[in-house]
């Protein structure tokens, strides 16, 4: 316990040392959101990663579905690191930078805003992002609970309250640039953590051939009739495996907090190395997660979904590890928690203060206020998020679990199919935008209080979220073909950002 507690006190001491340290990088709006502009790859790509994965997917997601899919539930974590990382990297990483600069954004909304000249438009994604960026933060605490019950025995309320206030420090001290060296040094005990407790949990089961072949003889007559089902290829439901590989892997395109850290790389090299660095990263934790979750059926005899959840089923089968590992699960479980949490809470904070604050509610804003303002809404957010997910710990409430599961299908629903096609398609209308948002956040609350009304493949919010992203793809340029064309000028003006000349050494662009 000694050890345990010991190495909790210089995890969080870290933490916050480097927030103090970063005060000088966030003395202004532009330091204190995006670093100055000037993250370089490995930062960027670490922030990137310790955003993606948080707790949710290590003791939600993996315990979920692995116990759904089996050994097939990699697939997932395969389609996170090619998909969700690379291809987003590839797709959004220049451009976004890019165009983001040339309207001097900070935020999705302040870009929607800026890219079709609506202040309305900027507003209503502003609403969107503050609605479902709430409880997707009160999410992340709830992996927690048991984990720190197992290593601890303290209460859940404590353990809220203790991540909650150390997050608060570093993030109102350091901004982005603290953020982004705090996710560096959190994503490197999570790539040394989730390989340390693979290795222990096949150790464990005689290895990897002999538990895949003991994996290969469960059967569950309730999900599938199909022998050796979760030790094979595709898993006993390849059609829902493949709405959560869409869900988990294209949604990242259009969160806020995800495409925000493209907004502040430092140049075209960072964005090179970035793509590399961040899709190995997703490989090893995503893949990781999802691989050790796809062996949960071999301690079906310590696990009981009915009573307990999915989220019970990570714990069992690492309680009976070593203190030391169990430690480091803490670790990297809290690593990957505080990571997300402080980029959800500078998105939902910026967003607020820029796109909603100022000039609306606050005509005259300058900088020191418009600073003030962020952190102060970071207190307010992370003291709304660490209440919902009491509230949720300690009462039935179901609603708050159910708008904590459809606020990712939501924010990507809304946001990835504009914010795509507006980096690369000048036709794209103001219209097509709207549409856009209203039936991605639209569809995914109806989606929540009337789940029983949608067809019985939808009424899983997975398959919802990855029926909305794909439907918005077709539904902005159905409608911009039909709708009002966007202003001329305004429009050959932000794609004209992409063909400025700049010279380059030889060794980077050949000659003609």
């Amino acid at each position: 316990m000694i050890f345990k507690v010991t190495m909790l006190v210089v995890f969080f001491a870290v933490m916050v040392l480097i927030g103090l340290y970063c005060r000088k990088n966030a003395t202004d709006v532009n330091g204190f959101v995006l670093g100055g502009r000037s993250v370089g790859p490995w930062l960027t790509a670490f922030a990137y990663g310790t955003s993606y994965f948080s707790a949710v997917v290590f003791v939600g997601y993996a315990g979920q579905f692995g116990w759904k899919y089996g050994i097939a539930s990699t697939w997932i974590g395969l389609g996170n690191a090619v998909i969700g990382s690379m291809l987003a990297w590839v797709v959004l990483g220049r451009r976004t930078r890019i165009m983001t600069q040339h309207f001097n954004s900070a935020t999705m909304p302040e870009f929607f805003g800026a890219r079709f000249s609506s202040t309305p438009l900027k507003i209503g994604a502003s609403i969107i992002v503050f609605i479902f960026l709430i409880p997707y933060t009160a999410s992340l605490y709830n992996g927690l609970s048991r984990l720190f019950g197992m290593a601890f025995n303290i209460d859940y309320t404590v353990c809220i309250v203790l991540m909650a206030v150390l997050t608060g420090v570093y993030v109102i001290a350091g901004g982005y640039m603290a953020t982004a060296i705090n996710d560096f040094i959190q994503g490197l005990i999570m790539l040394f953590g989730i390989c340390a407790v693979i290795s222990a949990v096949l150790k464990s089961n005689g290895g990897f051939i002999a538990a895949l072949n003991s994996l290969a003889l469960v059967e569950d007559a309730a999900v599938t009739s199909q022998p050796g089902a979760f030790a094979s290829f595709f898993g006993p439901d390849p059609l829902n495996l493949l709405g959560v590989v869409i869900l988990t892997s294209l949604g990242t395109w259009g969160l806020p907090q995800m495409v925000q850290k493209f907004y502040a790389i430092k140049n075209e090299s960072a964005i090179q190395k970035g793509t590399v660095i961040s899709t190995f990263f997703a490989i090893v934790v995503s893949g990781g997660c999802y691989f050790l979750g796809g062996f949960s059926r071999l301690y079906h005899a310590g696990i009981d979904i009915e009573a307990n959840g999915y989220d019970s089923v990570i714990p069992a089968m690492l309680e009976n590890l070593s203190p030391l590992l169990i430690g480091l699960v803490v670790i990297l479980v809290l690593s990957a928690s505080m990571s997300t949490l402080s980029s959800l809470v500078i998105a939902s904070s910026s967003t607020l203060t820029i796109d909603v604050i100022k000039d609306n509610i606050i005509k005259k804003m300058d900088e020191k206020k418009q600073l003030l303002s962020i952190r102060i809404l970071i207190v307010i957010f992370i003291a709304i998020s660490a209440v919902i997910a009491i509230i949720q710990y300690k009462s039935s409430i179901t609603f708050i679990a159910q708008l904590m599961g459809v606020s990712w299908g939501a924010l990507a629903g809304s946001f990835l199919a504009p914010f795509l096609y507006s980096l690369y398609w000048k036709k794209v209308s103001k219209a097509s935008v709207w549409v856009s948002f209203i039936f991605g956040s639209g569809f995914m609350t109806l989606n929540m209080l009337m789940r029983g009304s949608f067809p019985a493949l939808l009424q899983s919010p997975i398959n919802a979220g990855a029926f909305t992203m794909v439907a918005g793809l077709i539904i902005v340029p159905v409608v911009s073909a039909f709708t009002k064309k966007p202003d001329a000028k305004l429009v050959e003006d932000a794609f004209a950002s992409y063909n400025e000349t700049h010279e380059v050494k030889r060794s980077t662009a050949l000659e003609n």
